[in-house]
């Protein structure tokens, strides 16, 4: 439909739209299953059978298996196409109850084609009747051109996956490929010289590097991601395996083998979260289950919301707790929903980087400093393939996540309209002004009861037996602390540090997440620009 009348957006369901991408997406796990069953009938037949005919067989079969293979992609994107639609007229379904509860407080009636008059029951006719009607009438418009514009989208990335069904799923592209690490700028320049189908080949064929590659576009890595999960879980699983086989497990193998039941934990949970069909949609934009394990995951597509926000979490981060860092990027994102029912919020939790482990670790700014090209680059590729206006782009660090964020600013430049720093033990800056965003856009919270905020050495927060026993005697490479002095430098928190500062109610270092705790607010007005 070109437009959509008031009646229709006030009945649509957009759940109803999510349901039917997850049905779509859920058609994926049956057709690698068919993929499988060929692959292993093509093999039995190369067993027995020789001849001209044999070697026909076999490269039909084989352009069978790439066409279903290919099909893989295009059922990812009918799902991220209808979540966007939902998406879409959700925001716009609330811009429409913000309309008719502005004419009711200015009373006025709305009828059932959107058509607005003076309540005369409610309503002393003045000459201000008119400018509140013309205000509720506009209100209502951009409502139903928001609905619009959604489904014109969706219709339109439809029509180009039914287009793809009859002229052929993929082609291979060109020679030549962007390497991993290069500017996110051309990337995008690369990518938007490719045909649909070269790059639903790519993603098919060499998922490894889209999934990888910052500047492409969040969906573009969304499939290129999801269809290596698999090969992710069976690699935990072999690895559980090699551990095992070893009798007696000796002491280290033990240790390893926890390692990897975490991190094969944290996969579950979080593939759950990716295919749960929660709201907002995640999209799986970068997995590394090696280490430590690294994620990048995004609840709603950060290529069309108005405001993105990037939660850095700290020490101990890992694929283990990958889930519950997640969690925390949800409660911020719900906190916008409600205080901005009308726009648009992604948030992206980043946790692609080795985050330290132990206090000695987490004493050095060394492992802040190795992420801060990686963080770089991410929020530049977030930029450059951002559909649209640019969005309000906020950059969040918790404790040593926060020092990630403040050098990676400093040392690198963030494409950030924002900053905010909670629970940081310092940021490597001694002002704000060191950071590039623009003035008063530099945030912090630090909760009254926050071991950072007394504990001004990891030897100190050793003594007060929250992370265990420290080993070093002083924080290395700053010296000349003073009382607003942390770790790494002025304490964010403090207004000599010439940023700004929200309220934090009590609940520890971990505690801003919480609700009822008016950190949560704070981060969330950030992210909203008010």
């Amino acid at each position: 439909m070109s437009s959509v009348g008031y009646r229709q957006l006030w009945a649509v369901d957009p759940g109803g739209w999510r349901a039917a991408g997850a049905t779509w997406a859920g058609l994926a796990g049956p057709l690698d299953l068919r993929l499988g069953e060929l692959r292993a009938a093509t093999g039995r037949l190369r067993g027995g059978w020789s001849g001209a005919a044999a070697t026909a067989a076999d490269t039909r079969l084989g352009g069978l298996r790439d066409e279903l293979a290919s099909m893989a992609p295009a059922l990812i994107e009918v799902d991220q196409v209808l979540a966007e639609l939902a998406g879409g007229l959700a925001v716009a379904k609330a811009r429409l109850v913000q309309a008719v509860a502005q004419a009711d407080a200015a009373g006025l009636l709305v009828d059932r084609s959107g058509g607005v008059r003076v309540d005369p029951a409610g309503f002393r006719p003045t000459e201000r009747a008119g400018v509140a009607a013309a205000g509720v009438a506009a209100a209502l418009r951009a409502a139903l051109d928001g609905a619009a514009a959604a489904d014109r989208v969706a219709a339109d990335r439809l029509d180009d996956l039914a287009r793809a069904a009859s002229t052929g799923w993929a082609s291979p592209p060109p020679p030549g490929r962007p390497t991993l690490g290069a500017a996110p700028s051309l990337v995008s320049a690369w990518w938007s010289g490719l045909t649909p189908a070269q790059r639903r080949w790519l993603i098919g064929r060499e998922p490894a590097l889209v999934g990888r590659l910052d500047g492409l576009p969040v969906a573009a890595r969304d499939q290129a991601n999801r269809l290596r999960l698999d090969a992710w879980r069976a690699e935990l699983l072999a690895e559980r395996r090699r551990l095992l086989s070893r009798v007696p497990p000796g002491p280290l193998a033990l240790i390893r083998l926890r390692g990897v039941a975490g991190r094969l934990a944290g996969l579950e949970a979080l593939g759950g979260r990716l295919t749960a069909g929660e709201v907002p949609r995640a999209y799986l934009l970068g997995l590394d289950p090696a280490g430590e394990g690294r994620a990048v995951v995004a609840l709603g597509d950060p290529d069309h919301a108005d405001r993105v926000l990037t939660y850095v979490p700290g020490m101990t981060a890992g694929l283990d707790d990958a889930s519950g860092e997640l969690g925390r990027a949800a409660r911020v994102l719900e906190r916008c929903a409600a205080l901005a029912p009308g726009e648009r919020s992604a948030a992206v939790l980043w946790l692609d980087y080795d985050a330290p482990d132990l206090l000695n670790e987490a004493a050095s700014a060394g492992q802040a400093r190795d992420a801060g090209p990686a963080l770089h680059r991410f929020q530049e590729g977030l930029r450059v393939s951002h559909d649209g206006p640019p969005a309000r782009q906020t950059v969040l660090g918790h404790s040593y996540g926060s020092l990630v964020v403040g050098v990676a600013a400093r040392e690198h430049g963030l494409a950030a309209d924002a900053l905010v720093f909670v629970g940081s033990p310092g940021v490597g800056a001694s002002h704000a002004a060191e950071l590039g965003v623009p003035p008063g856009e530099v945030w912090a919270s630090s909760a009254p009861d926050d071991v950072i905020r007394a504990a001004r050495s990891p030897e100190e927060l050793g003594r007060r037996a929250l992370l265990g026993a420290a080993p070093l005697a002083a924080v290395l490479g700053w010296p000349g602390r003073t009382g607003h002095e942390l770790w790494f430098g002025h304490d964010p928190a403090d207004p000599g540090f010439g940023g700004r500062v929200f309220p934090s109610g009590r609940g520890g270092h971990t505690g801003y997440w919480e609700a009822g705790n008016p950190a949560l607010d704070g981060m969330a007005r950030v992210v909203l620009g008010r």
